[in-house]
């Protein structure tokens, strides 16, 4: 038994010398110079500016307006048309003024 293993012992390391002997031996060392040390990392910091909000939370949808095509069809007579349409122009004007704000104000956030 002893035997035994004893040639099992012997069988493994023949194995595993003649692996070795299976690889290519390292290819001859050439002299060459030495590679230039790597440079050392830079850190770039890149500032990201904050976008702007420009449209404003209390702006809201557009109003409805009291002009509309059916409200004029539907008015008693040229007074009352009349009377629409002044009412629209004001809320109109009103709106205007209002998206002219914002636009100025976004404009001037972007210096």
């Amino acid at each position: 038994m002893i035997r035994w293993r004893a040639a099992v012992a012997a069988a493994l390391s023949a194995a595993a010398l003649a692996g070795c002997a299976t690889h290519a031996p390292p290819a001859a060392v050439v002299n060459q110079p030495a590679a230039a040390p790597a440079p050392p990392a830079k850190v770039v910091r890149v500032i990201v500016p904050k976008p702007v909000k420009c449209v404003p939370d209390d702006l809201g949808p557009p109003p409805s307006y009291p002009d509309g095509d059916a409200a004029l069809r539907d008015a008693g007579g040229a007074a009352d048309r009349y009377q629409l349409l002044a009412a629209g122009r004001i809320l109109r004007e009103q709106r205007l003024q209002r998206l002219e704000d914002v636009v100025k104000r976004c404009r001037n956030a972007g210096r």
